[in-house]
């Protein structure tokens, strides 16, 4: 991946409306943690406080304070004397998180072929056919959001609201590398991935639902693994 130098307009950040001063940082937080995840400012990419205060319509206060807070996430890294960028993604962490998601999810889907309603069959079978029309359509965003939708509406489905807070929590990250890998070539494969999940589902075998998602989480470590390779700089491996 090239440099990701850019004009310090942050035209994706949109103006905040008034209000106390902790509310304001506050929004500052989530609206940097957004455009961060969106890969609106690029992994390794300084981020200009003026140009935040400015898009945003706050003080330099909030802005320092929010990125504090991302630093904690590790969403941001601060660098004394030079400023603060967002972090590189960290293959450790991913590889920890994706860990965690496929012990998760995977029973999840076993659970799911047991128990899911009929009811969330049936908005999975909707979702699978809105993906196929993002998929036609060239749709990454929304593409995008139907993926997220399709797995919570397993967890949502069976009432798993702890298990769902713990795999919410491993995601700022993974979300990130997912619009990194997004591509339509990759949007077919997680669409074909899906099916095999979802006919598992339908079925009513636990034992397949649980290779299917196993299979799915897999594959989209292995292509971070070759992603990471071809684009270093983006990433930290240690």
């Amino acid at each position: 991946m090239d440099a990701f130098d850019k004009p310090k307009c942050y035209d994706f950040l949109i103006p905040l409306e008034r209000g106390p001063r902790g509310n304001t940082t506050e929004q500052v937080e989530r609206a940097l943690r957004s455009a961060i995840v969106a890969l609106d400012f690029q992994p390794g990419e300084f981020i200009d406080k003026g140009a935040v205060c400015l898009a945003l319509g706050v003080s330099r206060f909030p802005v320092s304070e929010a990125l504090a807070r991302l630093a904690t996430e590790g969403l941001v890294e601060i660098l004394p004397q030079r400023g603060s960028r967002a972090a590189r993604i960290r293959l450790p962490e991913i590889r920890e998180s994706m860990l965690i998601r496929q012990a998760l999810e995977c029973m999840v889907a076993e659970q799911a072929a047991g128990h899911l309603p009929e009811a969330d069959l049936e908005a999975l079978r909707q979702n699978l056919q809105a993906q196929q029309e993002a998929v036609e359509r060239g749709d990454r965003p929304g593409f995008y959001a139907l993926d997220l939708a399709f797995h919570t509406i397993l967890v949502e489905g069976l009432n798993l609201p702890r298990m769902a807070g713990v795999i919410d929590a491993s995601r700022a990250n993974i979300d990130r590398v997912r619009r990194l890998l997004s591509s339509p070539r990759r949007h077919t494969v997680t669409l074909a991935e899906h099916r095999e999940i979802f006919h598992a589902l339908e079925t009513r075998d636990p034992q397949a639902a649980h290779r299917a998602m196993a299979a799915h989480l897999q594959a989209v470590m292995e292509e971070l693994g070759r992603f990471s390779a071809e684009h270093a700089d983006v990433f930290v491996h240690t």
